[in-house]
């Protein structure tokens, strides 16, 4: 069992791991949220090898009864200190305490920090510990690039000649809103763009991200959930249009280029009021870069562009088709039409009462107004 705190590093570690498992012909699916469960459940009673998860779905399918953990024989957690930001630590626990306690796990973490380290004390007993690098320590191939701008439409304006070169870029925004709304600017400007962020379903993702990967647009407007988990090759530009909170966010982000020995740069958009708290951050994140006062037309701008890309024209919106407007011959639409005039107007309620041949006192309870009597049949 690997769990893996978002879809899309889910579903990549599942396309890495199927090669394997075919060879030895091993079952494998992935279960995650954000999709129906039919197919997860109809799998999962086929029987499975190896199943690739975010916690959300297994719990959801634990509490259930239609996943059991008490023959997983190797537990994976990735990236758990993602998983910690994210607030599934309670989930994993729970999870992880339904599997053997004499099973193999392994724990895959850039720090050991924020409850991390409560995990590995209550999971991992006699440990092995592999550390690659410091953590959180920036990438040598890796150029960081601080150009500061003096207001907001210099700004606007340097992302559109950012984003303008041949190469893959990632641009990261705070907001899932303006994240969709610059993907849509780009793309109206003729730079192919797609947004990745939380409020699109999962074949949204799969299709936006799909298209990024293989060339069909260059240019992803992403949020912090695309900054873990998404790999790509051959980004050569990742742009913080909106500098991150903290100096972890800073560098899971900037960590999409320069990958595998390739080179890449890394650029931080600073307006005037953002300068203190991106000073402070990149010190935490141990970066050293002279910011530069820029305009899109500067030099440092034009040579991190490089050759720029052929206008694209955008393909049309088509327009939401309006429902045709027919009559309702329901008896509360046929009450409403009764009640108005042939244009349409409300009827007074003096009207209606005249109308329906009633005195209007008997629905006030007016003073003079005598109480009506039921008519009995004689006999009776």
């Amino acid at each position: 069992m690997i769990l893996a705190p978002t879809r899309e590093l889910a579903t990549q570690i599942a396309a890495t791991l199927q090669p394997l498992a075919d060879a030895y012909k091993l079952r494998s699916m992935t279960i995650f949220g954000g999709v129906s469960q039919n197919r997860q459940v109809e799998a999962l009673r086929n029987g499975v090898d190896i199943i690739v998860a975010t916690p959300g779905r297994l719990e959801d399918l634990m509490k259930q009864g239609l996943v059991h953990l008490d023959s997983v024989q190797i537990t994976v957690l990735d990236e758990a200190d993602h998983m910690a930001d994210l607030g599934f630590l309670p989930g994993v626990t729970r999870i992880l305490t339904a599997t053997p306690r004499n099973g193999q796990r392994m724990l895959f973490s850039a720090t050991l920090d924020n409850g991390v380290d409560k995990l590995v004390a209550k999971f991992l007993h006699n440990e092995i510990l592999h550390s690659v690098d410091e953590a959180n320590s920036p990438v040598v191939q890796m150029t960081h690039h601080v150009f500061e701008v003096e207001d907001a439409e210099v700004k606007k304006v340097l992302i559109e000649t950012l984003a303008s070169g041949t190469g893959r870029r990632i641009l990261f925004m705070r907001t899932k809103h303006h994240a969709k709304k610059l993907a849509k600017l780009l793309t109206d400007k003729g730079i192919p763009a797609v947004d990745l962020h939380g409020n699109l379903s999962q074949p949204q993702r799969d299709r936006n991200l799909a298209a990024f990967s293989s060339g069909a647009v260059r240019v992803l407007v992403a949020t912090d959930v695309a900054a873990r988990g998404v790999h790509v090759d051959d980004v050569e530009l990742v742009i913080h249009v909106d500098p991150p909170t903290e100096h972890k966010a800073y560098l899971h982000r900037s960590g999409r280029t320069a990958r595998a020995g390739s080179a890449g740069d890394v650029v931080t958009i600073c307006l005037p009021a953002q300068k203190k708290d991106l000073r402070d951050l990149l010190r935490k994140a141990g970066i050293t870069v002279t910011p530069e006062a820029v305009t899109p037309k500067s030099a440092s701008v034009t040579a991190l562009v490089g050759d720029v890309a052929e206008y694209v024209k955008p393909a049309p919106r088509v327009a939401p088709q309006q429902q045709p407007r027919g009559t309702s011959t329901g008896a509360n639409a046929q009450r409403k039409r009764a009640n108005r005039d042939r244009s349409g107007r409300p009827i007074s309620e003096n009207k209606v009462a005249e109308r329906s041949g009633q005195s209007n006192n008997n629905f006030r309870g007016a003073r003079n107004a005598q109480p009506t009597r039921s008519i009995r049949p004689q006999g009776r």
